[in-house]
């Protein structure tokens, strides 16, 4: 993205990655706090206004902020995830075998560096693509990367824990350009999730990855990266 011209800012949500850290087990903050990390930052760098791009959770963030801060916000691409408020999605919600492995997070020793890697290795092979199947190699060496960077996975998973007051927003209040991309074979949040959030977005696109997971693939990124420039000029 930046070598396509755009000012790239990446940033971990709190209690995720190198982010300050709560105690682990239970969310102190709701949703509405993430989307306020989300203009904080904005308000460090001395921007106005960016075009949000979020995946899942951070996602989830974005649609929110597009409804409560519109003036904040260029444009939308929102990533494998699910709607906020608005009508009824006609799909299952979490795979329930991913929140059964969730619920055995206090068995995982976080200091024993295989225990770790195995708890969020499962992970990996429940999001990998059906299509495309489980790539280890790359997950692995992702895998290392998140454990060499996070200061404490057992916050990060707070993040199972949010609440907030989300029923009253409704997508179909969103006026920005808004780009949705999921992978067809989506099993953690199927991809009537993200039909439901273009259907409800005036002028939405969806753009459907045919062989993708609930996953950032190699073999995606480069669509992706096209996808997201030609919407945000579209959107400047």
């Amino acid at each position: 993205m930046a070598k396509a011209g755009r000012y790239v800012v990446r940033f971990d949500h709190r209690d995720t990655g190198a982010s300050t850290l709560g105690v682990s087990g239970q969310a102190d903050y709701i949703v509405e706090d993430l989307a306020n990390d989300v203009i904080a930052v904005l308000n460090e760098h001395g921007l106005d206004r960016a075009h949000l791009v979020g995946m899942s959770l951070g996602a989830f963030i974005a649609q929110l902020l597009a409804l409560r801060e519109p003036n904040r916000v260029r444009s939308l691409t929102l990533i494998a995830t699910e709607p906020l408020g608005g009508d009824p999605v006609d799909a299952a919600g979490l795979n329930p075998v991913l929140l059964a492995h969730f619920a055995t997070l206090s068995d995982v020793d976080w200091a024993d560096p295989s225990s770790a890697h195995a708890f969020l290795q499962r992970i990996a092979v429940l999001s990998a693509s059906n299509a495309r199947g489980y790539d280890q190699k790359n997950a692995d060496e992702r895998i290392e990367r998140e454990i060499e960077r996070t200061l404490d996975f057992r916050a990060a998973f707070n993040h199972m824990t949010v609440g907030g007051d989300l029923d009253r927003w409704n997508l179909r209040n969103i006026n920005v350009p808004t780009l949705v991309i999921h992978g067809a074979h989506d099993s953690i949040i199927p991809p009537a999730n993200g039909e439901a959030i273009a259907r409800q977005i005036h002028g939405a696109k969806l753009h459907v990855l045919e062989d993708a997971g609930h996953e950032l693939h190699g073999d995606d990124l480069g669509i992706i990266a096209k996808l997201i420039v030609s919407h945000t000029d579209d959107a400047t």
